[in-house]
């Protein structure tokens, strides 16, 4: 197997660049070898970081050298083990998760958002991936899951269908739409998609259960709705797949609500808008208001999404 080795001296009047250097280091994962001797497999950009890091000691007074060896050494390998790492987010993970109510379901995906960072940092540089990533992983998805789920109960459990029928948007026009009461993310921005792109003159049900959706309502965002959770996409992805609406500003907006539906990569707007809606709905109590006043939100967002894509 192919290594990197850095063998450095850091300045010893230079307090700023040693730090700025073990900063570095400690970011890219490098393994101490030795004192002065630091270790990454040769992959991907390594060479490149080892190398940004070499060169700005020497114009530091320090001393670097970036050489290449292969080694079939076992205990290289070792020196990567990110199990101690991953074992202490796991027990944040599942202290938070032990924790979780109805009362407290929205401060646990905010918690749940700060773990994921934490967990897709400490997963770029395992760069020998074994179990303890997959379990924190699976472990980190349960609580997202859980969250949500108090957080929205009924949330529909996805269909393991891969393809989505292309619909046509003029045969659902004037219609009666259902979903869950206390709609959230993934509710409100399909409620204000419907209406913005589907059906104008949509009225929507609020349903206390499921069950008590009428035969004539379209159903959305719960189990065996007529439009809701398939395969990895959200009810939001699944009606712009449904009606051919799948434009890179509505994907972007999709992959938005998807982040915060039911966890996964998080855009940078996401945090922003969690707030923004979790505010509204705190202080909105009837959904119809809730509805019109949330889709100032996702219009300005499709707004400002637009024009970047345009730019």
């Amino acid at each position: 197997m192919k290594w990197l080795l850095l063998i450095l001296s850091l300045p010893t009047e230079n307090a700023t660049a040693r730090m700025r250097s073990w900063r570095a280091l400690k970011a890219c994962g490098a393994a101490v070898l030795r004192d002065g001797v630091y270790l990454l497999p040769e992959q991907g950009t390594h060479a490149d970081t080892l190398e940004a890091i070499a060169e700005d000691l020497r114009r530091s007074d320090g001393m670097a050298h970036l050489l290449r060896t292969d080694s079939n050494e076992p205990e290289f390998p070792r020196l990567f083990d990110r199990g101690a790492e991953f074992g202490a987010l796991l027990a944040e993970i599942t202290a938070s998760r032990a924790q979780l109510s109805e009362a407290n379901a929205l401060d646990t995906l905010k918690q749940s958002r700060k773990l994921r960072k934490s967990f897709e940092q400490l997963a770029a540089i395992d760069f020998f991936a074994g179990e303890a990533q997959k379990q924190t992983g699976a472990a980190l998805q349960a609580l997202e899951s859980d969250a949500n789920r108090e957080l929205s109960p009924d949330e529909p459990q996805p269909k393991q269908q891969a393809a989505i029928t292309r619909l046509d948007a003029r045969q659902y026009r004037g219609r009666l739409w259902a979903t869950r009461r206390r709609p959230w993310v993934d509710r409100l921005a399909s409620a204000w998609l419907i209406r913005r792109f589907i059906d104008p003159e949509a009225r929507f049900l609020w349903l206390k259960s499921p069950a008590d959706c009428p035969k004539k309502a379209l159903g959305f965002d719960f189990d065996d709705a007529a439009f809701t959770h398939v395969g990895a996409r959200v009810t939001f992805e699944t009606l712009l797949a449904s009606f051919d609406l799948e434009t890179p500003p509505l994907v972007r907006l999709g992959l938005l609500v998807h982040s915060l539906d039911a966890g996964g990569v998080q855009p940078p707007e996401a945090i922003g808008v969690e707030r923004v809606l979790a505010g509204m709905r705190e202080a909105i109590t009837d959904d119809d208001q809730l509805m019109q006043v949330s889709a100032g939100v996702f219009e300005g967002l499709l707004t400002a999404f637009n024009t970047e894509a345009a730019a």
